[in-house]
């Protein structure tokens, strides 16, 4: 296991390209919390706070893919880099300020999260020019799964102890200036500066027109959806069993199952048609939320959601190896953004259904909601089975920079068989 996630490391660029990505997203992964808590130190009430983090977040959903099509239109420094820039002033903007006046908040905010550069596509794009060997590359994906949890569990962190050190506003402003310098260290790269889209078909869809990604953005706009109301499900049950700790305990408990299983599936080669594996996946994903149900006492319910999170990372590396299949030649940094995106408003819808149900049918069925989602978004992979599983056409050799900078005629990482 440990072997194979070295030998990724090892190759050139990797860890520059990993780390570099994963501070330059620390703004995103750190928004939400960050905004709420400058703005109760503004003296703004909580129903503010919320606005204009949900603000960012719908900006935040609506640029990602329209910057990955433009980042497969221009490359990736021409886009990232002024993109990080933008988005890190519009924050500061909004640190300096303050709330007053709300216009001002709000747009400063919107445009910080409109431009928050498609990191996440843009790594995923590079691997295959970073690690030759199709199975490093769906390693890859994997390592990228676990380092997703493991920013969003170390992001929080990082604003608290900002907060402690210095203020809420310093915190806006330091962790947007680190994350233009992580964003920096990405496009100076050689393989970033080198990468270029592979031709493209002029099409207003861009990479919608493929039937297989939207079928699997649809499925995953219901895991999104899961994993949002696990996190307003826990209130209740936290407020019921000793309050902030307990919540602290099941967050991190649910980011750690879904660390250990992206670590264990990353670790070994798969063979067979993905869209079958994810089906399976996702179905294990979907039992494993069920008994949240029972919502027993503290220490059985860490030890639940545990198990919860364990195929959360498995479901998402699988879902990058489909993207790579399914996205139209030249839009393949704008089809991983769309996975962004609708992962990232199911997790908001998600949030707002949870919401009412545990309002009016109590915590048992607040948590009933991610395992019917859950169920929901198998139906969908099962009910466009045929769609995931056909061929792409003209993806299996590709005259594409995307794979090679020196766009040299190459198989490109798109086989039915293997992932």
């Amino acid at each position: 296991m440990v072997a194979g996630y070295l030998d990724i490391l090892r190759a050139r660029h990797a860890v520059r390209l990993l780390v570099g990505t994963l501070v330059g997203r620390l703004p995103n992964a750190t928004a939400a919390i960050a905004i709420v808590l400058f703005v109760r130190a503004e003296g703004g009430s909580y129903s503010l706070a919320g606005a204009l983090a949900a603000v960012y977040g719908v900006a935040n959903a609506v640029g990602q893919p329209v910057l990955g099509r433009l980042v497969d239109l221009y490359g990736q420094p021409r886009v990232q880099l002024p993109a990080a820039v933008l988005s890190a002033l519009a924050m500061g903007v909004f640190a300096l300020a303050g709330t007053a006046p709300v216009a001002v908040a709000y747009l400063s905010v919107g445009a910080a999260g409109l431009f928050t550069p498609p990191l996440e596509g843009g790594l995923r794009a590079l691997w295959p020019s970073v690690l030759r060997e199709e199975d490093q590359v769906h390693t890859a994906y994997a390592m990228d799964a676990v380092a997703q949890e493991v920013m969003f569990t170390v992001g929080p962190l990082l604003v608290t102890v900002c907060v402690s050190l210095w203020s809420p506003q310093a915190a806006l402003l330091v962790l947007n200036a680190v994350g233009v310098l992580g964003a920096l260290s990405v496009v100076v790269s050689p393989p970033s500066r080198a990468w270029r889209s592979a031709p493209r078909e002029a099409h207003w869809l861009g990479a919608l027109r493929a039937p297989g990604l939207l079928a699997l953005l649809g499925a995953f706009l219901f895991i999104g959806m899961a994993l949002g109301s696990i996190t307003v499900a826990a209130v209740p049950y936290a407020d019921e069993h000793g309050g902030d700790a307990v919540y602290g305990w099941l967050m991190a408990a649910l980011g750690l199952g879904a660390l250990v299983g992206g670590v264990v599936y990353g670790a070994r080669r798969w063979t067979g048609d993905p869209a079958r594996r994810l089906r399976l996946l996702v179905a294990l994903l979907a039992v494993c939320y069920l008994p949240l149900t029972l919502t027993p006492g503290v220490v059985a319910m860490v030890a639940l959601t545990v198990v919860a999170g364990v195929f959360l990372a498995p479901c998402i590396a699988c879902a990058f190896v489909l993207v790579d299949l399914h996205a139209p030649r030249g839009t393949v940094t704008e089809a991983f953004s769309w996975l962004v995106t609708t992962f990232t408003v199911g997790a908001s819808v998600g949030t707002g259904v949870a919401g009412p149900v545990v309002e009016h049918g109590g915590v048992l069925w607040g948590f009933a909601v991610p395992g019917a989602a859950g169920v929901v978004s198998l139906l969908v992979l099962a009910g466009t089975g045929r769609v995931l599983a056909a061929p792409v056409r003209g993806a299996v050799v590709a005259a594409s920079s995307e794979n090679d900078p020196n766009r040299a005629v190459e198989p490109r990482f798109s086989s039915g068989h293997q992932a």
